[in-house]
């Protein structure tokens, strides 16, 4: 191969590698920012195939994604001076690329621990300014809104965008832990007791009430028993009436009758009567005449 040759090749070889290095593809997904000797030409690289000067132009690509912060866990007091754990994350993402990387040189741990700082400040003004009971209630969501506003005005000068802020877990110190589950067991085993003193006093009243409607039962069937018996009684006696006033003789023998067959009902039944006596006239006589 001749000299001619081989130089032409190296130069094609150096053409194709200066055209190589001088495309590059900046994807949908990705924020990216061109410098020349470190002072930025094009703060906003748009997603596509772009060309650069090479060796000399230099490309900075960062995670235009939605990103994800965990807050470390902090202790905040709430407006009666109550300690209480708090465990946060924060939603954020690149908004501006050229602020971004002025404001942190594209350093996304710096990025990070900046916004880090300024939400656990504006968590812990906000905590501040509430109670517990608010802390915990539904009063939190409005909390988080107005914390995320806030703290993305913050970041604006950093080019990031605040998204959402959200606490993850709400805790007490250990050493308030035990007093307030204490507190928590005292204030519901008196609501049990005040449950049970209600329950025995409702259970009385049930009783107490149960044992007057069975005494009104009580005398209102003994009434109407009576009221029966003695309407049976009269029938009774309007037929013994009617039926001796129509053959007063035969209601007579039969009354004897009966009467023998329940004083003779046993062989050691004994009467002692005199012979004459009235009660023996249907047995000596059979039309009951002496």
């Amino acid at each position: 191969m001749s000299s001619k040759t081989m130089t032409a090749l190296i130069l094609a070889g150096i053409v194709f590698l200066g055209l190589m290095s001088s495309l590059y593809v900046v994807s949908a997904r990705e924020r990216a920012i061109l410098l020349r000797f470190g002072e930025v030409i094009n703060g906003d690289v748009k997603p596509g195939l772009h060309f650069k000067i090479p060796f000399i132009d230099k490309l900075r690509i960062f995670d235009g994604r939605l990103q994800t912060l965990d807050v470390p866990q902090e202790r905040f007091f709430t407006q009666e001076k109550k300690a209480v754990i708090v465990d946060a994350y924060i939603k954020w993402r690149i908004a501006n690329v050229q602020d971004f990387y002025r404001s942190t040189s594209g350093d996304v741990f710096r990025a990070n621990t900046l916004l880090s700082q300024r939400g656990g400040s504006r968590l812990r003004e906000k905590f501040g300014v509430l109670t517990l009971n608010e802390v915990v209630s539904g009063q939190r969501e409005e909390l988080m809104t107005e914390i995320t506003d806030v703290l993305n005005k913050s970041v604006e000068l950093l080019g990031m965008e605040v998204l959402d802020v959200r606490v993850k877990k709400i805790d007490l110190p250990p050493q308030v832990s035990d007093s307030v589950f204490d507190r928590m067991s005292s204030e519901r085993r008196k609501e049990a007791q005040e449950y049970r003193s209600k329950g025995s006093e409702m259970a009385k009243a049930i009783r107490a009430n149960a044992d007057r409607e069975r005494q009104v039962i009580i005398a209102v069937a003994y009434r109407d028993s009576q009221k029966l018996r003695g309407d049976g009684d009269a029938a009774s006696s309007a037929i013994y009436s009617k039926a001796y006033s129509e053959d007063a003789e035969f209601y007579s023998f039969y009354r004897s009758l009966t009467a023998y067959r329940n004083t003779f009902n046993s062989r050691s039944d004994i009467l002692l009567l005199e012979p004459d006596n009235d009660f023996f006239r249907y047995m000596n006589h059979s039309a009951g005449k002496k």
